[in-house]
């Protein structure tokens, strides 16, 4: 197939993509690893969390949307239990209490929140500084 865009540069590649695969591992809980890419605007975190591990419930004032990759979980919002497995996704609005039980399969997901989380871009911050 023939373009008739010109081929990005190096320099305006690198501005808008970014492999994640290619980023530090942060920590945002003891059981877990993430991979965290945020704009102006959203913040996405790609998670490996470690089979039988428990998630406090908490609450935040971005809007989530938790899609499962791999595994499952027993995900709790608003008092209520829901089983999510790969190719689930869960919207949970904003400052509404949430957490839960991952499987013993463990569990890979892709979180989304807006607006922006400052407290995953400062962990990602962290994770890129020990890194050199």
């Amino acid at each position: 197939m023939e373009f008739k865009e010109p081929r990005a540069t190096p320099e305006e590649f690198k501005k808008y993509v970014v492999n994640y695969l290619h980023l530090p591992i942060a920590k945002m809980a003891t059981n877990a690893t993430n991979r965290i890419i945020s704009g102006e605007r959203m913040t996405v975190s790609f998670s490996t969390m470690e089979a039988n591990t428990v998630w406090p419930l908490h609450r935040h004032e971005q809007e989530q949307i938790m899609v499962i990759m791999e595994g499952a979980v027993e995900w709790i919002v608003e008092g209520k239990l829901y089983h999510l497995e790969k190719g689930d996704a869960i919207i949970e609005p904003p400052n509404i209490e949430h957490g839960g039980y991952v499987s013993d399969q463990g569990c890979i997901c892709i979180d989304i929140f807006s607006p922006a989380r400052k407290d995953m871009v400062a962990k990602q911050r962290e994770a890129v500084e020990k890194r050199g």
